[in-house]
């Protein structure tokens, strides 16, 4: 199969992951997402275009990878998390976003629309990176394996299908944007 063939070719793998990071980065910036004041709008809760986006993204994404599961195109790889990783990964990505104003995607698009300040950031995301790589063994002997979920998967957990879980939220979606649109947002 094709698939199969990409999935061992390191160069195709590479071409397809830099399309798809310019195709990504480009929808970023069309949804406003990498503007420094629609993300801090949404930090005091005025302006929802993140959330928009972000739910947009969550359903099309969802839908589309268990679509493809079943023919084999993709193949879902899960970890099992824990409160250790979890806390440290929402610690160390809230502190970033407090200090720069942008995640990392919306960051790296902002670079991508000359954002001066955002260049900065992606510097010390990278600085960041390193300096968590250089802790990882550490960390992940001491405190990122404490606490471990019992499972991988929201599926998983509640004992059902996958599709229960993507049909729920798949309604969810729409019913939040409604209720965004109805408050005014």
């Amino acid at each position: 199969m094709a698939f199969e063939r990409i999935r061992k070719h390191e160069g195709a793998q590479v071409i397809i992951g830099l399309i798809t990071g310019i195709v990504f980065g480009f929808l970023l910036q069309k949804g406003g997402v990498t503007d420094y004041s629609v993300i801090i709008g949404q930090l005091l809760l005025t302006d929802f275009t993140v959330v928009k986006v972000m739910l947009s993204a969550i359903f099309v994404g969802m839908i589309g990878i268990y679509a493809m599961k079943p023919a084999g195109i993709v193949r879902l790889h899960c970890r099992i998390g824990s409160v250790g990783s979890t806390v440290i990964g929402g610690l160390i990505f809230g502190a970033g976003f407090a200090l720069l104003g942008y995640c990392p995607g919306t960051a790296a698009g902002a670079v991508g629309t000359g954002a001066l300040d955002a260049v900065f950031g992606m510097i010390g995301i990278a600085l960041g990176a390193g300096i968590f790589a250089r802790l990882y063994p550490r960390l992940d002997r001491t405190v990122l394996n404490r606490g471990a979920f019992p499972v991988e998967t929201i599926p998983q957990l509640l004992g059902v299908k996958p599709w229960i879980v993507v049909i729920a939220v798949a309604i969810m979606i729409p019913v939040i944007f409604y209720l965004l649109a109805v408050l005014g947002f």
